[in-house]
């Protein structure tokens, strides 16, 4: 008896729930699994319907070129900076990802990683379990209330992080694309002048060209001596040399950083310092968010093959 289910191929490792489900439903490809995926392609890729990837393996144009039955590319995340958005649009290859569910988990995340930098945390974490409390005095760290919040980025994500800055007594102020009128925080057109009236700078935009090197040497010097930078969006958005600068020379005070230019691998120079909290990328990684994302990822899959329409389309230029 003939097999009927609809071929998907996996580009990179999913939660192993989210396996298991998609081995159950899809004939299903795991090309990170494969001694060789030229060969895989060449053999298999024409049946392939359905790409399902994640916002650090993407799909490139020459993946997508090597799938002519291609209909859809389902991730697994919000970012879709590490697909080619253009190459899709091109052969009216629907693009998906998973909206909202992961909005509050990563807000959470952006706070408790303001929190840590501005109250260093880990700093006195080592300081209590190498034994020095009692022998030397720990230092005085850097209040929340009153401070300036400064927010690039005012979408969902952006929204859910005011709202917790605001409920610790910050001042909260952003920069988008375009103000939103019915939010009650002050907007400034450009990321300078954030900058310039921020403490804290929380970077909460997605990747891609329209957002790469953003924060450069002078967005970082407008942030100043005091100011602490805070980033959940992508590594890209930040010139991550120059931030490594302004951290070595006081030109800023400290960092928060879950993502990098090149993950997983961070330079020493930010693993070196005691003012930069670092996080491996975890901002979504809670039990809760990533199973709804796996829920979502498998609605997609579900709704292209019953209706031809996925459920979450991203656009090309969304980014």
């Amino acid at each position: 008896m003939s097999d009927a289910r609809p071929w998907v191929l996996t580009v990179g490792p999913l939660l192993p729930a989210l396996q298991s489900q998609l081995e159950q439903h899809y004939r299903l490809l795991d090309l990170w699994r494969c001694d060789s995926p030229a060969a895989l392609l060449a053999e298999q890729g024409a049946h392939v319907q359905a790409v399902v990837t994640t916002g650090v393996h993407g799909a490139s144009a020459n993946l997508i070129e090597q799938l002519p039955a291609l209909r859809a590319i389902v991730c697994f995340g919000v970012g879709t900076d590490a697909v080619d958005l253009k190459a899709a649009s091109a052969r009216g290859i629907q693009v998906s990802n998973t909206p909202d569910v992961l909005n509050d988990c990563v807000a959470d995340a952006a706070m408790a990683l303001l929190l840590a930098v501005a109250r260093q945390v880990v700093v006195a974490d080592r300081f209590v379990r190498a034994g020095r409390w009692g022998a030397e005095r720990f230092g005085l760290t850097t209040a929340l209330g009153g401070k300036r919040c400064g927010i690039l980025g005012m979408g969902p994500i952006g929204q859910a992080i005011a709202r917790r800055a605001s409920a610790f007594g910050m001042q909260v102020s952003y920069s988008s694309r375009r103000p939103k009128p019915q939010l009650a925080y002050a907007y400034h057109e450009s990321l300078l002048a954030l900058a310039e009236r921020s403490d804290f700078l929380v970077l909460a935009v997605p990747g891609g060209t329209a957002t790469d090197g953003l924060v450069n040497q002078q967005v970082l010097e407008a942030l100043g001596a005091n100011g602490m930078l805070v980033n959940v969006a992508r590594g890209s958005v930040v010139d991550q040399p120059a931030l490594i600068e302004a951290l070595s020379n006081g030109r800023i005070a400290g960092a928060a950083l879950d993502v990098f230019a090149d993950e997983p691998h961070v330079p020493a120079a930010l693993r070196e310092l005691d003012t930069v909290v670092l996080s491996p990328h975890v901002a979504s990684g809670t039990q809760e968010t990533r199973q709804a994302m796996a829920d979502r990822v498998l609605a997609n899959l579900a709704a292209l093959f019953a209706t031809g329409r996925v459920l979450h389309p991203v656009r090309e230029g969304a980014q």
